[in-house]
């Protein structure tokens, strides 16, 4: 199959658009598709990936959001010479939204993938009227697409309610070796304990951004048992460090590193009220980690409450220290670990891709049909 990937983020920039690009690349050059991917450009950006050539367009940065592609003439032409049986839009806005308009009057397939909610995080921002305008521009974009995936029940509604009829589920992978309660390291544990002779380990990872509601973690932050470790880099790291002055800040781990950590962590908290997903909830998981996360948002589909963890409302300062403790004291604590890793362990990115390429296959036919009903 000859899949085009237009995405709005590649390397080097590491989020949660990135990751799910990467491992759907690793996934084609295993089954010999044919793949070629459009990215918006950026310093110390690589020519290739796995061998997939990588064409680039300028970028901008969207007032404290996200980096976007702008949309060049030149890629129409570009499109037709690849000929793609499918295109496959990771998280679009201005690149995408243009891509998905040629590809509609080529009469190619598209699937676009729902990642990133910059309507909430406008919204989060006080940013009311730029919310409203936001979330009818993402509706309109998805809604040019033959098919829209989205990664959790709760965005599928969101975008349903915003008027996107072409909407199926289609979660995330997890990396089961990597993730996994083998990857605890008690000396790591202890070395984090011994700064303060806490009792226990609390963990986020993730960006260090405003609309992350880091600061929330305030209240754990002051309690003298509790050790809280911050993973992650970004521009509120600053900040975030002057007001959470017990925390221990790593700053940005992956692979190995990242997992080691994650395992370590006696009870992982998630602030983020405008999670589409939530990845780092389901790595967590399946390092055996309990979680404590907020009651909306993706995160709702990958914890179950009471059971591999709790969902609450996550700026409700005494319910967030109420509920670590319950889970740091709960007397079956170790069965809820058992239970938190066996809730993603058929999730391996492999089964994930597999069903994507069925979705492809899907819009593929459906497309075809169209064709045939105009001709």
């Amino acid at each position: 199959m000859r899949i085009l990937i237009v995405t709005e983020a590649f390397l080097p920039q590491v989020n949660g658009v990135t990751n799910s690009v990467l491992r759907l690349l690793e996934f084609c050059k295993r089954s010999g598709h044919e793949v070629l991917v459009i990215a918006p450009e950026s310093e110390n950006a690589p020519k290739d990936y796995l061998g997939f050539k990588i064409k680039y367009v300028p970028s901008i940065a969207m007032k404290r959001l996200i980096p976007m592609g702008l949309p060049k003439k030149y890629l129409e032409p570009f499109i037709e010479g690849f000929n793609p049986d499918v295109i496959h839009l990771a998280s679009p806005i201005f690149l995408g939204h243009y891509v998905a308009r040629l590809a509609r009057k080529a009469n190619i397939p598209t699937v676009s993938v729902y990642q990133t909610d910059i309507a909430g995080f406008a919204r989060h921002y006080g940013l009311t009227v730029a919310h409203n305008t936001l979330k009818r521009w993402v509706a309109r974009i998805h809604s040019t697409t033959d098919l829209t995936l989205a990664p959790s029940g709760w965005a599928c509604r969101d975008l349903e309610n915003s008027g996107v009829t072409n909407v199926k589920l289609w979660q995330r992978g997890v990396d089961l070796v990597n993730f996994t309660p083998e990857k605890r390291n008690e000396f790591l544990r202890n070395d984090f304990l011994s700064k303060r002779g806490a009792k226990y380990v609390v963990g986020y990872v993730g960006r260090l951004a405003n609309e992350k509601r880091i600061d929330d973690l305030a209240i754990l932050n002051r309690q003298p048992d509790i050790q809280l470790v911050i993973v992650g880099h970004g521009p509120a790291e600053a900040r975030l460090k002057r007001e959470l002055s017990n925390a221990i800040f790593v700053g940005y781990k992956s692979g190995h590193e990242l997992a080691e950590h994650v395992a370590s962590f006696d009870a992982f908290v998630h602030t983020g009220k405008h999670e589409t997903f939530c990845q780092a909830i389901q790595e967590s998981l399946a390092s055996g980690t309990v979680v404590v996360g907020p009651d909306s948002g993706g995160p709702t589909d990958l914890i179950e409450h009471g059971k591999t963890g709790l969902l609450i409302d996550t700026a409700d300062s005494h319910l967030l220290l109420h509920s670590i403790y319950a889970l740091l004291e709960h007397p079956t604590l170790d069965l809820m670990q058992i239970a938190a890793r066996k809730s993603v362990e058929h999730r391996t990115w492999d089964f994930i891709n597999e069903s994507l390429i069925e979705h492809y296959r899907d819009v593929i036919e459906v497309v075809a049909l169209r064709k045939e009903l105009v001709a």
